[in-house]
């Protein structure tokens, strides 16, 4: 095995078309900006933006928005070894509509079934994962099998070697339903987080870290006072429970009693959407210090 990845991420990869326009719906947007997406792959750019060796596990369709997110990743400093394609399946699209400040609505489409959904466990690269300064896997790649059974496949061979991240990212439409995503999922509300918190609190003893906001961390402890979830994640496994509070800022608390409340830096918001996981990327420099240049930012983004 080559030199050891600052950070591994596992999960969901896509094309998020955004519209050009802002304080419009998508019916009367007239032009959009084509972007890589998903949650582990965007963790992995903002890590790779910081001067880390990233990494990212996911899958995408046979096509031209598959080919796409590799030259992507490529150009961001993301090594996309393991992003593999699957045949018959399109590569996943999101759209979103933009009305500052806070209202970001989101339009999954992953019909039949998300690539990104068929990791398989005989597919991971156990040494590399165990291997790696970091490990990052999301809520979202526990939603459906092959995907559910591979993740925790990948945590037990990480065995706690190292920071294991667990971002809840929570996403009730890929939730409830027979079939769950690939069906007729999308049931939100108690009926969607009673069907994951199984999953979500089995990865949680797997995992040294949780991150995730309140609505994320109510899935995995019925908890909604961010103080009470803290300890509710950390009683499920984890050493340090990061809470994100939006305008209240971040809460961390640490199994050893360390407790850190950190106040938010105003911004004017244009978007919200991917704050989270940029923030998620900053999360890695304490644990992985950089050994390598962060490679330039393409004139695209």
């Amino acid at each position: 095995m080559t030199e050891p990845y600052d950070l591994i991420t596992m999960g969901r990869i896509g094309v998020d078309l955004y519209p050009l326009q802002t304080g419009v719906s998508l019916a009367q947007v007239e032009t959009f900006g084509k972007f890589l997406g998903g949650s582990a792959a965007n963790v992995a750019v903002a890590a790779a933006r910081l001067g880390r060796r990233s990494a990212v596990i996911s899958r995408t369709g046979r096509d031209p928005f598959g080919d796409y997110l590799h030259q992507a990743l490529r150009e961001f400093g993301v090594d996309d070894r393991w992003v593999t394609p699957v045949d018959g399946l399109p590569t996943p699209v999101t759209f979103c509509e933009i009305f500052p400040p806070d209202d970001f609505p989101l339009y999954f489409y992953r019909r039949p079934k998300a690539p990104d959904l068929v990791i398989h466990p005989e597919e991971l690269d156990r040494e590399a994962i165990a291997a790696a300064r970091i490990f990052w896997i999301t809520g979202t790649g526990l939603c459906e099998e092959p995907s559910r059974g591979a993740t925790l496949a990948a945590l037990e061979a990480r065995a706690k070697a190292g920071p294991t991240v667990f971002d809840l990212d929570w996403r009730p439409m890929f939730w409830g339903g027979e079939g769950g995503a690939s069906k007729d999922g999308g049931a939100s509300g108690a009926a969607a987080r009673a069907t994951a918190r199984p999953y979500y609190e089995a990865a949680l003893r797997y995992a040294t870290v949780a991150v995730g906001n309140v609505d994320e961390a109510e899935v995995a402890t019925g908890l909604r006072d961010p103080k009470a979830c803290a300890h509710a994640l950390l009683e499920r496994g984890v050493e340090l429970a990061v809470i994100k509070q939006g305008p209240k800022g971040v809460l961390a608390v640490h199994r050893d009693g360390r407790v850190a409340e950190v106040p938010p830096t105003p911004v004017e918001v244009v978007n919200g959407l991917g704050a989270g996981d940029a923030f998620g990327g900053a999360l890695c420099p304490e644990a992985a210090p950089p050994r390598h240049p962060a490679p330039p930012t393409p004139s695209r983004r």
